[in-house]
């Protein structure tokens, strides 16, 4: 990294499966992302609960004594569904108020394998990246290539004109959670011009919702 800026990450935000997935390299994968983390003194903040690859990520880090924040919806601790967060827990009422509150609590999201959720969150975070929402780091780990497929489809998309080849360097890759960080970290996001003058704030939000009721 020498002659390379870093830009510091103090909290990253991890997108993962509740499920451990079949195979064990993801499990071992997110335990060494957490104790990355750890080591780098970079704080989690995750989905909360302690299933599947969450749990893992979520308990090397906090084996490092580094602060482990979980935000999770209410629904979920009904009955103990997802199990004890492993650190700080805040509940909120719905899944958007969850991922706003990601947002604006990480410098950083790095996705693991996972389900639906796990890419609504990834994608999600993207597409306010390129709408200027937040100017934040995104990557995935490869793990074994699982994502192989998803960054083949992205890299058809930009072939095929739908994304931009600017908006295309949001997202970042890599196979080893030391290269991830070390990318993210010396990565520089060059906003589209015209995007990047959108102006977002609670105001203009809360009147693009009542627009949004009237119409309906």
């Amino acid at each position: 990294m020498d002659g390379v800026s870093v830009r510091k990450i103090k909290k990253n935000c991890v997108f993962c499966g509740a499920n451990s997935g079949k195979d064990v390299a993801f499990v071992n994968a997110a335990f060494h992302l957490g104790e990355v983390l750890g080591k780098r003194k970079i704080d989690l903040v995750y989905g909360g609960g302690k299933l599947g690859l969450m749990g893992c990520v979520s308990t090397a880090v906090a084996q490092h004594e580094r602060q482990v924040l979980g935000i999770i919806p209410s629904a979920f601790t009904i009955n103990n569904l997802v199990g004890e967060t492993c650190g700080k827990e805040i509940k909120v009422a719905t899944m958007q108020e969850r991922l706003v509150m990601m947002m604006e609590l990480s410098d950083a999201f790095i996705a693991l394998p996972g389900s639906f959720g796990t890419l609504e969150e990834l994608f999600q975070m993207i597409s306010w990246a390129q709408l200027n929402i937040h100017n934040k780091l995104i990557g995935v780990l490869n793990i074994n290539g699982f994502f192989n497929g998803l960054l083949s489809f992205v890299d058809h998309a930009v072939k095929q004109e739908f994304i931009t080849p600017r908006a295309r360097k949001i997202l970042i890759s890599a196979t080893t959670a030391d290269e991830l960080v070390d990318k993210l970290q010396a990565f520089r996001f060059e906003s589209d011009p015209a995007l990047s003058k959108l102006k977002w704030s609670p105001s203009s939000s809360q009147k693009e919702k009542l627009d949004l009721t009237l119409r309906l």
